[in-house]
């Protein structure tokens, strides 16, 4: 068939199930801007700036598998590459959609806007090149071929990916089909080699534990997995990264894993496992107390993405989701007890703590709850969430700012389930404009911002917590909600686990978006920030 090149990418992008693109507006992006507001199965969704824009991909990706971004030239594009960057890490595909200048401007070497005034236009996408999986600059001899090897680049890892379209050339007509775009698939020997060995260990061990990582949300294989569980028998337990990912109401839940920054029942369950099953987790300083973890190599099994290691020998051309769905009927039925769980806690309860316990049997099953970086997240690490609440946090790359776009972008992917956002108010200051397109979509969420007047975390690892850098400008949160466009809002303020208690049984009858400022004092911290403190010379020496 004929289309353009904008109408092609456009269609491939509704094939693979997008309905709704982020982003900014910008002169050399109009082309696919108009394409995509003519377009009636897509959505343009246009946020206060381009950094949240890409955020609120982020949070979108988290609850759809994978989002698209558009934005202009240079300044667009460069203003959101920190939030790419955050999502390369943490592996969510975002297709970043950039307008180009024109061809003859890009050829005659112009001094034109967005530029560095060099006349150099290769220098963004060079920049661009470090954060996505794989990138491209769209022409009419490559449109076909291109955007299927970007795409299926996307889908593979799991990451980002760029694409630019000079501006004349998104009109410019070529004879495509659509198709549906072929992954590389596990090499069936080798396949085959993997799960025997795996299967073998497993069934040998006497303690054997599984440690579902966050790459098991990114591909959608709780259920699989949740039959290895099954016919092997098979407890397991999670760390920080990857709360939520299995249901942590379970008999087969033993809790959470950090190292010695959490020690009991499941830290000693875990270090002393005779094989212990990683099917995509990752082994990074806050997933396991800052690498105190203890785990004898030789008894691990590490299922990545596209290999499997089993001790020291590693399976190449091994996919994980092939591994997970051959893995199960291969075992064979431990006899061990579940009974012995690992309660986190047992430790005096602050105010702080009981804001995220009570917070915790509030939540009811179809919530999303998104999480700040920092002490709020630390604050729930430890609460037991019912089944089928993700913890939508950003463990990794941990930008401040990144949960209140990210929450929006949740929302909107799920409008029918409740969307709870857990902040900082020093998180929350860096992106809190965005708390206006909830009420311009109809979104009704339960925006929670903890006000520890200053940046808490950053206290609590600054050898000088006094620092006048760890200050913050005194907002009226109460006044945001109405001057960002939710006059509709339920909006409070607490300052006691009394009073939280009360807006709490106020918000189980709210079936409307709220905004609740919960006043702690610097010195109120949850007891998992208080051992992260503890840590502080292990972690920056």
């Amino acid at each position: 068939m004929s289309v353009t090149i904008v109408e092609y990418l456009l269609k491939q992008l509704k094939a693979l199930g997008i309905r709704d693109i982020f982003g900014v507006p910008g002169d050399y992006a109009f082309a696919i801007d108009d394409a995509i507001e003519n377009e009636p199965e897509l959505r343009w969704i246009g946020c206060c700036n381009e950094l949240n824009a890409a955020y609120a991909a982020d949070g979108y990706a988290r609850i759809r598998g994978m989002a698209a971004l558009c934005t202009t030239f240079g300044v667009g594009e460069l203003s959101a590459i920190g939030a790419i960057a955050g999502a390369f890490a943490e592996h969510l595909p975002i297709i970043h959609l950039v307008g180009m200048p024109s061809s003859d401007s890009m050829a005659d070497r112009r001094v034109i806007h967005h530029t560095l005034g060099s006349g150099r236009f290769d220098i963004y996408a060079k920049m661009a090149a470090r954060v996505a999986c794989a990138w491209t600059v769209l022409t009419p001899d490559n449109a076909v071929r291109e955007i299927k090897r970007v795409l299926t680049a996307a889908l593979y890892e799991r990451q980002p990916v760029y694409l630019a379209l000079p501006l004349d050339y998104a009109q410019c007509r070529i004879e495509a089909e659509i198709a549906p775009l072929t992954l590389p698939k596990s090499d069936p020997e080798v396949l085959a080699t993997a799960l025997k060995l795996a299967s073998e260990k497993i069934n040998e061990a006497s303690n054997p534990v599984v440690l579902p990582g966050y790459l098991v949300q990114r591909l959608r294989l709780e259920e699989p997995l949740y039959r290895i569980l099954e016919y092997g028998n098979l407890p397991f337990a999670t760390m920080m990264m990857d709360k939520g990912v299995l249901n942590e109401t379970s008999h087969r839940f033993l809790g959470f894993y950090d190292g010695e920054l959490l020690p009991g029942v499941v830290h000693d369950r875990v270090e002393h496992a005779d094989c212990l099953i990683n099917i995509g987790a990752l082994w990074s300083d806050f997933n396991t107390g800052n690498f105190s973890a203890k785990v004898l190599k030789d008894k691990l099994i590490v299922v990545g993405l596209h290999q499997v290691k089993i001790g020291d020998v590693i399976f190449h051309e091994v996919e994980m989701a092939d591994f997970v769905d051959g893995l199960a009927v291969l075992l064979e039925p431990h006899e061990l007890a579940f009974a012995e769980r690992g309660e986190e806690g047992g430790w005096e309860e602050s105010y702080a703590d009981c804001v995220y316990r009570q917070l915790a049997d509030f939540i009811v099953p179809g919530d999303i709850l998104v999480a700040e970086t920092g002490t709020v997240a630390f604050g729930m690490m430890t609460a037991r969430l019912p089944h089928g609440v993700p913890f939508v946090n950003q463990t990794l790359w941990g930008a401040i700012g990144w949960a209140t776009p990210a929450a929006f972008g949740a929302a909107l992917a799920a409008p029918e389930r409740r969307t709870i956002l857990l902040t900082g108010e020093g998180a929350h200051q860096l992106t809190a404009q965005e708390v206006s397109q909830f009420g311009r979509f109809g979104l009704r969420p339960l925006i929670l911002v903890v006000n520890n007047d200053g940046y808490l975390i950053e206290r609590l690892l600054d050898p000088d917590p006094d620092r006048r850098y760890n200050d913050l400008p005194r907002w009226d949160y109460q006044l945001l909600p109405a001057a960002l466009g939710c006059r509709e809002f339920l909006v409070g303020q607490v300052h006691s686990s009394r009073e939280w208690e009360a807006v709490l049984a106020r918000l189980k009858h709210h079936d409307g978006g709220a905004y609740i400022e919960i006043v702690m004092s610097s010195r109120d911290v949850p007891e998992m920030a208080r051992r992260l403190k503890a840590f502080q010379q292990k972690y920056y020496r």
